[in-house]
């Protein structure tokens, strides 16, 4: 905690005069274009990752970046948090990105995988069904990348299952059909420090250098127009 309290202290020393003006402008109101859909892991941190600055993303965080379906009617059927962090950003940022990103070695999917009754985390237990499918699919179906340890297996094919999710709710499906929103897979592997994409070409998660980095922003634009 010490080290919590210091670095507010640093920050507002050395890097708040650097931002000063960004935080002026975005004061009253936020314009972010994506909404980041990650875990709570400590290790992944978004904005680092994509260089990004206070006010470009929308950050949605918790244990396994699990997004429960929701009913035809657009309800969801596990917690309400999730949901409305979806109908925010789509209804009243009119994000036109979601980005669902799992990253390696993540202890939800460990748990997932071993499916230790031993654990005494109820809540934990009946929060990691919304990834369940994810399982069944590495059971029957196998991995995307085989080389990959079994959890992380998992954790790949749990960003596809969420993405699936996700188009369960009518205003995300509306504006994706209607050419206004794009969901993105990405799995961060956090030893290397590389970010993977999912092609659908290729059904695999593809390292983003800048090669692959020029294509999908080529693909926005063309979505866009």
């Amino acid at each position: 905690m010490r080290k919590l309290i210091m670095g507010i202290v640093e920050f507002r020393e050395k890097m708040l005069p650097q931002y000063a003006e960004q935080f002026s402008k975005i004061a009253l109101a936020q314009t972010a274009d994506t909404l980041f859909v990650t875990c709570s892991d400590s290790r992944v941190v978004p904005d680092l990752l994509a260089s990004t600055h206070p006010g470009d993303l929308f950050t949605m965080r918790n244990v396994g970046n699990l997004i429960p379906p929701a009913t035809p009617e657009g309800d969801s059927t596990g917690d309400l948090s999730e949901a409305s962090a979806i109908e925010y950003a789509v209804l009243f940022l009119k994000v036109a990105n979601i980005v669902v990103c799992g990253h390696s070695e993540c202890g939800a999917m460990k748990a997932l995988y071993a499916r230790n009754p031993k654990l005494k985390a109820p809540n934990l237990d009946k929060w990691l069904c919304h990834a369940s499918s994810a399982a069944f699919r590495l059971e029957y179906e196998g991995p995307l990348n085989d080389k990959l340890k079994p959890h992380d297996q998992l954790s790949q094919l749990n960003v596809l299952v969420q993405l699936e999710h996700l188009m369960t709710y009518p205003i995300v499906r509306q504006q994706v059909t209607a050419g206004a929103l794009v969901l993105s897979g990405w799995w961060f592997d956090i030893a290397s420090g590389n970010m993977y994409a999912y092609e659908r070409a290729s059904r695999s998660f593809e390292v983003i250098d800048r090669a692959l980095a020029e294509r999908l922003a080529a693909r926005l634009v063309s979505r866009a127009r």
